[in-house]
């Protein structure tokens, strides 16, 4: 029986370093990487009441409290048999249209969405929305699917939208995962880091995903591929970010206040590195803060994506 609310809670996800490699199916789609999974993540309620907006639809959407939607999100639910509703301004690189296919068909829903985090800034929002929405809306609506094949649903959401390669699967897994093999579940695969750390970052603005994975990614799946060498090499946390900072310089990728930070982060004798993709800068412990910032702090996620009362 449906239990018609339901709430999710995603780790967000800084991106270390990563390769893009694409496929005709966009379940085997991905990217071969690694990063830091965050107890500062994405909580979503799904609740199928069929609240009317004014504007003919059914399924009222909030991101922070305010209307909003995410284009990744309204194609997982559509995947799930939950009824959208008119695009609504949703904000940096997260936002899209809610244009998927047979979302006006299916089980109205309300969608709430409220962040951690800053969108566009590279921890990985659209992908943990849309996971947090197909955990949520199959819980409320009783669809009886797996975890695997709920991953595999908001995988390709992301994937379809131009918003991430590899968020959603890491995501899913929690720590520090190593994505080993691209693609959802049953198609990638997924290693990890044994370690748990505390984790600061300060964030200097958007970067555009789909731009960046968009263009010619030769030059940046080479460095990403040589990274991934270094670290399976070898898997500690002072790798991933050394093989972090040299994967945004050789793909050039490097914005400069990240670079200031880093560099700031060394001198005082931490590791950081930029949050593939935004304008961020990630530490360990207290790497920041010994450089003079004044970071947001938190952990790294053991737990991965969950339902949540």
């Amino acid at each position: 029986m449906s239990r018609e609310r339901a709430t999710a809670f995603v780790p967000g996800h800084v991106t270390a370093f990563f390769s893009a490699h694409s496929a005709e199916r966009p379940a085997a789609t991905g990217s071969r990487g690694a990063g830091l999974t965050l107890t500062d993540g994405v909580t979503v309620r799904v609740s199928a009441t069929g609240t009317s907006r004014g504007d003919g639809s059914v399924g009222a959407r909030e991101i922070d409290g305010g209307p909003g939607t995410i284009g990744a999100v309204e194609d997982a639910l559509a995947a799930l048999g939950a009824a959208g509703g008119a695009d609504a301004a949703g904000g940096g690189d997260a936002a899209g249209s809610a244009d998927a296919p047979g979302e006006t068909d299916g089980v109205p829903v309300d969608v709430a969405v409220e962040s951690d985090l800053p969108i566009g800034a590279g921890f990985g929002v659209s992908g943990a929305a849309a996971l947090g929405a197909a955990l949520a809306a199959n819980d409320a609506l009783d669809r009886c699917r797996s975890e695997n094949e709920l991953v595999r649903i908001a995988h390709e959401a992301e994937v379809g939208r131009g918003t991430g390669l590899g968020d959603v699967v890491a995501q899913a897994r929690g720590g520090v995962p190593i994505r080993v093999e691209p693609g959802a579940p049953g198609i990638g695969e997924l290693d990890g880091i044994p370690a748990a750390a505390r984790v600061e970052y300060v964030t200097f603005g958007e970067l555009s995903t789909e731009a960046v994975l968009g263009g010619d990614t030769a030059a940046l799946t080479a460095a990403g591929e040589d990274a991934l060498d270094r670290l399976r090499a070898d898997p500690r946390l002072p790798t991933l970010l050394d093989a972090a900072r040299e994967f945004a310089r050789e793909a050039d990728l490097l914005v400069p206040e990240v670079a200031e930070a880093v560099d700031a982060v060394d001198a005082a004798g931490g590791e950081a590195a930029m949050a593939m993709l935004g304008r961020t800068a990630f530490a360990l412990g207290t790497g920041l803060s010994d450089a003079g910032y004044d970071p947001e702090a938190c952990r790294v996620d053991a737990a991965g994506a969950r339902l949540v009362e």
